[in-house]
């Protein structure tokens, strides 16, 4: 766009001129039919300049090949209705009646007069009465910048009555002004206005201010330009190699010929069975060839050889130096403090993420752990199948996610289902197996581990060796992005307060109810809780039937984000155990701390070697290992028989 159209849109319609559409249409008839990228500007640039009323719909025709041209030369839109074609004059908007495009010319501009266009389009937009089309033009902007819009998205600020596409404006004005503005102070102001801005557009927009070129000047001279910093060759910014070759594309150091170059100078220049006097047979010495080839440059065939000391030499006598592309100072010292802002922001704001995701997986880890803690806690059995509880768990909600299509209502009725399901399956195994094995712990080991292959075959015989879906809701669907830096998605967050509603459960459960008292009395000293009318053997069929259904409900939570197999309880197994006995064993509060603990230390491992979870995973392991030598309790110590066992 020309200046021209930039002032009408700024100026606003009351410099609307008089005339018709049609009149102009045929003052630029020529050039619209010639239908060239390279010429058509000034024909866009008068139409908008025009200020008239129907512009806008004109152009669109434009654009979408909808504009048509008569006999007689006259231009009409042609709009499509019910399978006819009508006529609808460009400076009234009234159909006329059916149209013989027979016998007009259809105007077909090609994709780049398309752009051309739709730039011009873009600024009709900016002040449509439909938001939507106005949030359409902002994005066409970002999308596209041009530094043509910038005067017609100034005007259009003041008219904007939508807060929410105001400050869009606003924001996208100061990313045009820091790279179109004409206007030092203005292109400086714009910069530290969105030094706060962590968005990538405006990291996108402030790195080329900061673009350098490599500047060669005689040693002791001083480059024209803003000048970003002096460069030795050698260093970290330039290889001695890439300052040579910019001495030489500057015309200021010869060409230095490599070995491929040499071999074929040799080759190129064999006379009777010699290359500058030297016989071919002595050339696969490396000396020789260095030797025959300065026969050749002295002769004047070939480039002479340059040697280490000519390329220090060329070196020494110039200096090199980084110069901004952008010739203002104040512009690039703003841009370089505002990039040193932001990246202290998204520093932080990355740290922010990292705690986000790392309190989602101590979400998960106290989900799956929760029961584990409790039966190991009042029991002191190693459960190894309580991952495959947790499988079981994710099952039991696909198969009530096959009955009831639902999303929502499967998740409700696939929770209580779960949790039935594995309380019944740990009732069964706890009286079954468990209670023959008491205080023999490697029997109960391999038992459990026993039980936990037989439960991962069942499933693979049941459903397959395939992932099975478990789809989220739609509600659950996405995640809650704060900025372009920090976002957690709806799923974690589900998780996370659902292991809030479990750890009040277990509060309530273990301080409120009787059977919380009874578990408690049994953890502290089982024998004097059995003199007192307590049947510890129910309070542990109980208990280890309460931690396998959490278990199951884990699963449930667990599954709708990763995938569902026979497998996916040994997946979480081993952090389980680790979260208990980092965090305490058979304490809740302990366990809380265990998950927090191992989801940070994991996290953490994570970030620091990203390329690698299988070594995170080990590095998370060794830390938790030299952790227990120093507090082989955990961090909250139970009291009682679990802390004496």
């Amino acid at each position: 766009m020309t200046a021209l159209a930039a002032l009408w849109l700024a100026l606003g319609p009351a410099t609307a001129q008089t005339g018709s559409v049609q009149d102009l249409l045929q003052d630029q008839g020529d050039l619209i039919e010639q239908s060239s990228r390279r010429t058509i500007q000034p024909a866009i640039d008068a139409i908008v300049a025009s200020g008239l009323e129907r512009v806008q719909p004109v152009l669109q025709a434009w654009q979408n090949k909808a504009l048509w041209r008569d006999a007689e030369g006259r231009f009409w839109r042609v709009i499509e209705r019910d399978g006819a074609e009508i006529l609808v004059d460009v400076d009234t908007g009234e159909e006329t009646g059916p149209a013989n495009t027979d016998a007009m010319e259809q105007i077909k501009p090609n994709s780049g007069i398309r752009a051309l266009i739709g730039t011009a389009l873009v600024q009709f937009q900016l002040t449509d009465p439909e938001p939507r089309r106005r949030r359409e033009a902002l994005v066409s902007i970002t999308r596209d910048p041009e530094p043509e819009l910038l005067a017609p998205l100034r005007a259009s600020i003041e008219t904007e009555e939508d807060a929410d596409l105001r400050a869009r404006k606003i924001r996208l004005e100061r990313l045009l002004t820091m790279r179109f503005g004409t206007a030092e102070a203005e292109r400086v102001s714009a910069i530290e206005a969105l030094s706060t801005d962590t968005a990538v557009e405006v990291r996108a927009a402030l790195n080329p201010l900061l673009a350098t070129r490599l500047e060669v000047v005689p040693a002791g001279a001083t480059p024209e330009g803003n000048v970003a910093r002096a460069l030795s060759p050698g260093g970290e910014r330039l290889s001695m190699g890439a300052a040579y070759a910019r001495l030489v594309e500057e015309g200021l150091a010869p060409a230095r010929p490599d070995n491929s170059d040499i071999r074929a100078a040799l080759e190129a220049n064999r006379e009777a069975g010699r290359v500058g006097g030297v016989p071919l047979g002595a050339l696969g010495d490396p000396a020789v060839r260095a030797r025959a080839y300065d026969a050749l440059a002295a002769r004047g065939t070939v480039p002479p050889r340059v040697e280490d000391g000519d390329v220090e030499a060329a070196l020494g006598a110039h200096d090199f130096f980084g110069v901004y592309v952008e010739p203002s100072s104040a512009v690039t010292d703003a841009a370089r403090a505002a990039i040193t802002s932001i990246g202290l922001r998204v520093g932080a704001m990355k740290g922010v993420d990292i705690g986000l995701d790392a309190l989602s997986l101590a979400s998960i880890y106290f989900l799956a752990a929760i029961g584990l803690a409790v039966t190991f806690g009042v029991m002191g059995v190693i459960n190894m199948a309580h991952g495959e509880f947790i499988m079981m768990g994710a099952y039991t909600a696909y198969l009530v996610q096959q009955i009831v299509p639902d999303r929502t209502l499967s998740l409700i009725a696939a929770l209580p289902a779960a949790f039935v399901v594995t309380f019944a399956a740990g009732v069964a195994m706890e009286r079954l197996v468990i209670r023959h094995l008491y205080h023999r712990p490697l029997e109960t080991l391999l038992a459990t581990f026993g039980i936990s292959i037989a439960l991962q075959q069942l499933a693979k015989i049941i459903f397959g060796t395939q992932a099975r879906p478990l789809t989220a809701p739609d509600w659950l669907g996405g995640a809650w992005i704060l900025n372009d830096v920090v976002g957690i998605s709806y799923i974690r967050i589900a998780i996370f307060v659902l292991a809030l509603m479990f750890l009040g459960f277990f509060l309530f459960l273990m301080k409120r109810t009787r059977l919380g008292l009874e578990t408690r009395a049994v953890t502290q000293n089982p024998g004097m809780a059995g003199s007192v009318g307590i049947d510890p053997g129910r309070v542990n069929m109980l208990t280890f039937g309460l931690g396998s259904g959490i278990a199951g409900i884990a699963g449930v939570a667990i599954g709708l984000y990763a995938k569902v197999t026979s497998e996916m309880g040994a997946d979480y197994i081993v952090q389980s155990f680790m979260t208990v006995v980092v965090g305490g064993v058979g304490n809740i509060w302990g366990t809380l701390a265990g998950a927090a603990m191992i989801g940070g230390l994991q996290k953490g491992i994570e970030v620091l070697n990203p390329s690698n979870t299988l070594a995170a995973q080990t590095y998370m392991i060794v830390a938790v290992i030299i952790f227990i030598q120093f507090r082989p309790r955990g961090i909250i110590a139970l009291r009682g028989r679990a802390a004496g066992d």
